[in-house]
């Protein structure tokens, strides 16, 4: 903390949810100090505002040491994130996910910043009762999940007794956002329906369609990571420690089916053409297959003050529009 002024690092800056929470950050605390670097594996975005995301590898440990350097709170995105690229690239996920993690961890606990970390409700598995909670048992189906897992629980091993920090089991993203003329998207559920069905393609659902998903806003997601910012400065100026868990979801879990449904519906009304919906063999394993994912997130709104402000199906029309 420099003059009094909160500096943020912010790992996983160019991606998808990272550059969102850079411009959240610059929008609601334009006075604090923002460190963002990635490797630019999958991001592209090289500026976000007045603040220039600077390359770096987080595997290479003196490098990371350099970056972190100064910071009051650090917000790790940077991940190998998704079912089928940790599937693909075990060993590279372990090193990202859990090695790197691990570093920034001890780095965190040897200069008393305090951690944001994005775990993943692939830690769940198929949960067993609902709604779901952040203190359910950890039952991952696939290498994201375990990696997750993993990371999580370096989190809690190094944190106690030195640093406050802040670990998010969030639900499936969607929308998009826009850092200066680059629209910044990801492939993810609604996404993908959206994008095939602008390109007049057949909407595909894995079988059998009825698996259930909540779904959240890149953008409210990112807003939490600025109550989060916000309450552990508190914290840590108060010589707090240890992992705080907080589910980020919204009250939207519908099956993958209902949501191509939903799309193909506003293609409809928006663009005067409905795509077809095909239901095609599911190529994961590993993956999720419960009816219902409603999730506890009333610690969340008590402690951090954090509600989702978006709605999938406002979302789509507009992304449709």
């Amino acid at each position: 903390m420099t003059d009094g002024t909160p500096t943020i690092a912010v790992t996983g800056a160019a991606g998808y949810i990272g550059s969102r929470v850079v411009g959240e950050l610059q929008r609601h605390h334009p006075d604090w100090e923002i460190s963002a670097f990635d490797n630019f594996y999958r991001g592209r975005v090289r500026e976000i505002g007045d603040v220039t995301v600077e390359h770096v590898d987080i595997r290479d440990g003196d490098r990371l040491a350099a970056a972190l350097d100064g910071a009051d709170v650090v917000a790790h995105l940077a991940a190998i994130s998704g079912v089928d690229d940790c599937d693909e690239s075990r060993d590279l996920t372990y090193d990202v996910n859990v090695g790197a993690t691990g570093d920034v961890a001890w780095w965190c606990r040897g200069n008393g910043a305090a951690l944001i970390f994005p775990a993943s409700m692939a830690v769940m598995g198929d949960p067993e009762t609902f709604p779901i909670t952040t203190d359910q048992p950890r039952d991952p189906l696939n290498w994201y999940g375990r990696s997750k897992v993993a990371g999580e629980r370096l989190i809690e091993t190094l944190a106690d007794g030195a640093f406050p920090a802040h670990v998010y089991l969030k639900t499936n993203l969607y929308g998009e956002h826009t850092v200066g003329d680059r629209t910044v998207s990801k492939g993810t559920v609604i996404n993908f329906f959206v994008d095939r069905a602008l390109a007049g393609e057949p909407l595909t659902v894995y079988e059998p369609g009825t698996q259930s998903r909540n779904f959240v806003h890149v953008t409210d997601i990112a807003r939490a990571y600025v109550h989060s910012a916000e309450a552990l400065l508190a914290a840590r100026d108060d010589d707090e420690t240890g992992v705080t868990k907080y589910a980020l979801a919204s009250d939207e879990d519908p099956s993958v089916m209902a949501v191509a449904e939903t799309v193909q519906r506003i293609a409809g009304e928006e663009r005067g053409t409905e795509p077809p919906i095909e239901l095609v063999e599911n190529p994961r394993s590993g993956e999720t297959m419960v009816e219902t994912f409603t999730v506890d997130t009333a610690r969340t709104h008590a402690d951090l003050g954090w509600e989702p402000e978006e709605t999938v199906e406002e979302s789509i029309r507009r992304l449709l529009r």
